[in-house]
């Protein structure tokens, strides 16, 4: 049996960041990834990167199956520029294969060529999540069924496409894809588009898909998928849909069922999550998890942010945790990108504050005009007494940028003024923040 310092499960941005810090520090490291399509991790592979990359050729109205030769070559230079900076250090292993906890020092790693047992003095779980498939008959046996990872490697342009959920996975394919010429219908279970976003901002992205040619169904209730004529069929309760494609937008779960993590004492939660602290220790004490796997924001920048929580303990003061985060922005990369910080206005009404609320349309953005894109609004919710924002909600192009500069104003605890008055260059869309602050009285 071989011996590591560190075992790390999983190829994802935590585990691959700790395994080189870990092996510049002289640690014996094992990477355990199982599947060699997936070195880098999701954002890499099959999430950030690639979608990102359609989101960017769709713009430019690319040729859908040159934006899909693109996004490999993308996506294959990174996953080989990943691989190497690990295997090409002399006390990492990377080893190809499924983990299975023995117990809380030893795995079994399931390969083609055999089973393989290695020990861990410490052991770091980064498996990620997988897309949630609800149980809808027909749904993993008709053709033309797709889960993101399978729309992002198809052949050619569906004519129409389906899309089973109205979350922000699903809204971001949908803009990629309307983009690029489809025909787009999203069905969503709910009576209520973006519940989590406030309505004004939600019934603005409604509109904006709109006129992309999106159709928005609400209350969509799927009861059986097949296939016709080389279409596939939705049959819901009042009606039936026929598309080219059907993409399976329904969420994703934490990946652990197949760790056995109960061999190893580790406890999950009803949806699979690992249970962690705020130090992100396991109920195994010598075991962490870190990442997507524990069920919380399923984030690129967090799984990073994991990796400084576990290497402050490991290497540093251990002072470190997730009480640290402040506020976590994240952004929706359709078109134009929806950006979000903080509280919306429902929950800072909720919270007793007495706040003000400020809007701006993007139209009255002169660096909007310049790009020849006026959709959107810029909306912002600031605390009276304190002076500081409580949140912000940017639906305009490269709000993906702006949006860490409001962050950056709450985390420090400062006042709106400062965005009011900061000095930005022109134009730009970041000077549109004076203006959006500049209407709090």
């Amino acid at each position: 049996m071989n011996k590591y310092q560190a075992v790390i499960i999983g190829f994802g941005k935590a585990g691959k960041t700790l395994a080189v810090t870990l092996a510049k520090a002289g640690w014996r490291v094992a990477l355990i990834e199982q599947s060699n399509a997936m070195y880098g991790g999701t954002c890499i592979n099959i999430g950030c990167i690639p979608t990102k990359t359609l989101v960017h050729d769709a713009q430019q109205h690319t040729d859908f199956v040159r934006a899909i030769q693109r996004k490999n070559e993308v996506v294959n230079f990174l996953r080989n520029k990943n691989f190497h900076n690990l295997a090409d250090m002399p006390n990492i292993d990377v080893i190809d294969g499924q983990a299975e906890f023995i117990n809380n020092h030893s795995l079994r790693v399931h390969r083609p060529e055999g089973n393989q047992e290695i020990h861990g003095e410490k052991i770091f779980i980064n498996t990620g999540a997988q897309t949630v498939v609800p149980p809808i008959p027909g749904i993993t046996t008709t053709p033309g069924v797709y889960d993101s990872t399978g729309l992002l490697n198809l052949k050619e342009l569906p004519a129409h496409l389906g899309i089973l959920g109205g979350g922000y996975i699903g809204v971001e394919f949908a803009s990629i894809f309307a983009n690029f010429g489809s025909k787009v219908t999203i069905l969503e279970a709910a009576s209520l588009f973006l519940p989590r976003e406030d309505r004004d901002i939600a019934d603005n992205i409604a509109t904006i898909l709109r006129d992309q040619g999106v159709d928005i169904i609400l209350n969509a209730h799927v009861e059986r998928i097949s296939h016709h004529e080389n279409q596939v069929q939705v049959h819901s309760e009042h009606a039936q849909l026929a598309v080219d494609a059907l993409l399976i937008a329904s969420g994703r779960q934490p990946a652990t069922a197949s760790l056995h993590p109960e061999n190893a004492g580790i406890a999950v939660n009803e949806r699979g999550a690992i249970v962690v602290d705020k130090q992100l220790h396991t109920t195994a004490n010598n075991i962490w998890a870190m990442g997507d796997v524990t069920g919380g924001l399923q984030f690129t920048y967090i799984s990073l942010d994991d990796y400084r929580i576990v290497r402050d303990e490991l290497l540093g003061e251990g002072r470190r945790s997730t009480d640290d985060r402040k506020n976590v922005p994240y952004s929706v990369f359709m078109t134009p990108p929806l950006s979000r910080v903080g509280m919306t206005e429902e929950q800072a009404r909720e919270s007793g504050a007495d706040i003000q609320v400020v809007t701006l349309p993007v139209a009255a953005i002169p660096r909007a005009r310049v790009m020849n894109d006026t959709r959107g609004v810029l909306k912002a919710i600031v605390d009276n007494k304190t002076q500081r924002i409580l949140g912000a909600s940017l639906l305009c192009v490269d709000s993906h940028e702006m949006i860490n500069i409001v962050k950056m104003v709450m985390d420090a605890g400062l006042p709106y003024s400062i965005l009011r008055d900061q000095i930005f260059t022109h134009p730009s869309m970041s000077e549109s923040l004076n203006d959006l602050f500049s209407l709090v009285k």
